[in-house]
């Protein structure tokens, strides 16, 4: 009997948003919005989507003996996330400064903080929390031997999802280790290019290669095009939801949050990949991170609204949770 659905392990950050005309270009100054902010990061925003979803979730991470640390822990557990696995201290929390356009397009950049400082020996000493868990969802916004640490201890039968966001180059164990390796065409390209291959053309093709590195299978966030799932049952696509888009930030969490949630629930890669469309796309209809992440009770009217044919809105479209950079927080 597991305790937790899903175990996420990565980062915690504030994140500063300003909302802003245009981005700047090179040595250009543009005035912004008066500053929000959110808790987030892609390790919390996972764990917050999952426990609003009604996931049982847990966090291990690493946040400071800060504020910015206070507000991250409040937030989880506000979610139901069990933070018993958030460690405090060592550096101040990870900060994210985010512009987004009128068009809910964002840029992103982070100074990792204390998440730098989530270690292969942090991960050792929960192994409890790994044992626990049916599902662990692992990004790249923690040093990467952590998260190989992570493949390491990971129990048998436990299935490992990874986002490899921001993107890097992966050694043959985490690839081998992924089910799914969820991506967009930017780290794509970065894993395939990273491991010596060529990059083609087509989505279907990126996933066909991806899989020859080693996953299990692999998902392709495709922005307002939907997503590609790929495994050992074959190919298919799986369509945007449409909804008047706000703001991306996070919703590529809230996508890889509830596949992996849908997952170890025992649902199949492409119908784990609709519901996970669903929450990605109510996330950006709303301004921020976590605070944007829907209840499983949304999701179920939205899927209600979808089959009396209401769901969409006024002609713009959000992807499966990876519109725009959305994907990549």
């Amino acid at each position: 009997m597991h305790d937790y659905d899903l175990l996420v392990v990565g980062s915690a950050n504030a994140d500063l948003v300003t909302a802003v005309e245009r981005r700047p270009g090179a040595g250009e100054t543009v005035l912004g919005s008066d500053l929000a902010v959110h808790p987030g990061g892609k390790g919390a925003n996972q764990a917050v989507a999952a426990g609003r979803l009604g996931a049982r979730t847990a966090l291990l991470a690493r946040v400071g003996d800060d504020a910015y640390g206070r507000l991250l822990l409040d937030s989880g557990r506000a979610a139901g996330v069990d933070t018993v696995g958030v460690l405090v201290g060592g550096a101040p929390t990870g900060v994210a400064l985010i512009t987004v356009d009128p068009s809910g397009d964002n840029s992103i950049v982070v100074a990792p903080g204390a998440n730098s400082r989530l270690t292969p020996a942090d991960v050792r000493a929960a192994a409890s929390l790994f044992e626990a868990a049916r599902v662990v969802s692992v990004q790249l916004e923690i040093p990467l031997d952590t998260v190989a640490e992570v493949v390491r201890v990971l129990p048998a039968g436990t299935r490992l999802v990874l986002n490899p966001s921001p993107p890097a180059p992966l050694p043959g164990e985490v690839l081998a280790a992924c089910d799914p390796l969820v991506v967009n065409e930017h780290e794509a390209r970065v894993i395939l290019r990273g491991a010596g291959a060529d990059v083609p053309d087509t989505p279907e093709d990126w996933a066909r290669r991806l899989l020859a590195l080693g996953p299990r299978s692999v998902v392709v966030t495709l922005g307002g095009e939907g997503a590609l799932v790929a495994g050992p049952e074959g190919m298919a696509r799986v369509p945007s939801v449409k909804v008047d888009a706000v703001d991306t930030t996070g919703a590529g969490d809230a996508f890889t949050a509830a596949l992996a949630w849908r997952l170890g629930a025992g649902e199949d890669l492409e119908s784990a990949a609709r519901y996970a469309a669903k929450v990605g796309a109510l996330a950006v209809t709303r301004a921020g991170a976590q605070v944007s992440y829907p209840t499983g009770a949304e999701v179920a009217a939205l899927g209600d609204a979808a089959s009396s044919g209401t769901a969409s809105s006024s002609g713009a479209a959000s992807s499966s949770g990876a519109a725009s950079h959305g994907e990549t927080r």
